[in-house]
């Protein structure tokens, strides 16, 4: 496997010897100090062409990058939006391991979007083309203070939806509780354990994409409780994981919500985590929710 050094080497010489290349910089993780180095970091690369469409009618010039194993182009999917004069890219895994999404960007594109991202390094710049940019950060991702209105459309959005998980389960239709659960009701919790990351670093971190940095500032055991709260196919497997996840979030609102002075609504979680227990005891050939009005 090629390592960095002979990556970067790699860009250089084909972009020296390339008169309709001027420039290459670089964004992503391998650009942020912050994030853990492993061996499948992509190589973000983007290349600053007089124009992009030499390079997307060739479609052999990107072999000297390496034997491609499997690759996308983006650019190429039907009805998806795509600004191929001045942005264009492929998305290559090499058969040595290492990946690289590579992409020729036009000069005015280039000075226009460059700061968009402050996770940007350049790496040549030979036409003095590229405007000046700061040291790479992370800063834009760190997680934000969030107001009192978003913490409390975060809580309520959780427990409202763990209805939908109730009855998802009680029909056992597991694809819609799966779906519930890892798109809607947990990322109102990732959102809030993030806050709790937030309050207790200053907010000067990021937690990272799908939030996959909590371990580094969760306790080992409010980080299992999370781990502990993805389940698999079998309804028994699903209820742990979703009361599970419901103490989670009861321990990290009422947390956040001490540390910004704001107003917690216990009995609103109250309400919705009993509703959560009434139905999982719920006879499969029942007629009714509750036989009573509450």
């Amino acid at each position: 496997m090629r390592n960095e050094s002979a990556m970067y080497r790699l860009f250089l010489d084909i972009a020296e010897a390339d008169d309709r290349i001027l420039a290459v910089y670089m964004n992503g993780s391998r650009t942020n100090v912050n994030a853990p180095k492993d061996l499948f970091q992509d190589y973000d690369i983007v290349f600053v062409v007089t124009q992009t469409g030499p390079f997307i009618e060739d479609k052999n010039w990107i072999r000297q990058f390496g034997t491609v194993l499997y690759m996308q182009y983006p650019d190429e999917f039907p009805n998806d939006v795509s600004d191929r004069e001045n942005f264009y890219g492929w998305l290559m895994q090499f058969t040595d391991g290492n990946r690289v999404d590579l992409h020729v960007e036009t000069v005015s594109h280039a000075t226009e979007h460059i700061h968009d991202d402050k996770l940007c390094r350049i790496l040549l710049d030979k036409g003095n083309v590229l405007p000046a940019i700061p040291e790479a950060t992370d800063e834009d991702r760190h997680v934000k203070k969030p107001s009192e209105a978003q913490f409390q459309a975060c809580s309520n959005e959780f427990w409202w939806c763990s209805n939908n998980l109730a009855k998802g389960l009680w029909r056992e239709e597991m694809p819609y509780v799966q779906d519930m659960a890892n798109f809607i009701v947990r990322k109102e919790l990732e959102k809030m354990l993030s806050w709790k990351v937030g309050i207790d670093t200053n907010f000067s971190v990021s937690v990272g994409k799908s939030a996959k940095y909590l371990y580094r500032w969760l306790s080992e055991e409010e980080y299992q409780a999370y781990l502990d709260s993805y389940f698999g196919g079998r309804t028994e497997d699903a209820w742990r994981g979703v009361f599970a996840m419901c103490g989670l979030m009861e321990q990290t609102t009422a947390y956040v919500a001490e540390k910004l002075g704001y107003t917690y609504d216990r009995e609103e979680g109250k309400a919705a985590r009993g509703f959560l227990e009434h139905v999982r005891r719920l006879p499969r050939d029942a007629e009714e929710i509750y036989k009573d009005i509450m």
